[in-house]
């Protein structure tokens, strides 16, 4: 079993930074990669940000913006969100691929607003 867990959404104002976290844990022996992914409402799930080694992949629109890290020993990958946008609400869900096998996080709602 493999328990994946996100944490630091919230409010913030326009310009404003947050930090998101995600944790795997359980039977986690080798993964492949972790990233983020976000559903505004009535949108589409989107990929955010993907890390796959030390390569990183992003959606146009956050480059510049956001940044994804990870920490193996931790089995923990980040998301420092920089210069919010409106557009950035949504609920923004944590993957993690171990072996062939997706694992989602519950997710975490980040909302920018004034």
């Amino acid at each position: 079993q493999v328990q994946v867990v996100e944490s630091g959404g919230g409010l913030v104002q326009p310009g404003g930074s947050l930090r998101l976290s995600c944790a795997a844990s359980g039977t986690v022996f080798s993964i492949y990669a972790m990233g983020w992914y976000r559903q505004a409402p009535g949108k589409q799930r989107e990929l955010v940000a993907g890390i796959i080694s030390s390569s990183t992949n992003y959606e146009d629109s956050v480059k510049g913006r956001f940044t994804i890290s990870k920490d193996s020993a931790k089995n923990t990958v980040y998301l420092q969100m920089n210069s919010l946008i409106p557009e950035d609400t949504a609920v923004y869900y944590c993957h993690v691929t171990i072996n062939t096998k997706v694992y989602w996080g519950q997710g975490t709602q980040v909302t920018v607003s004034s």
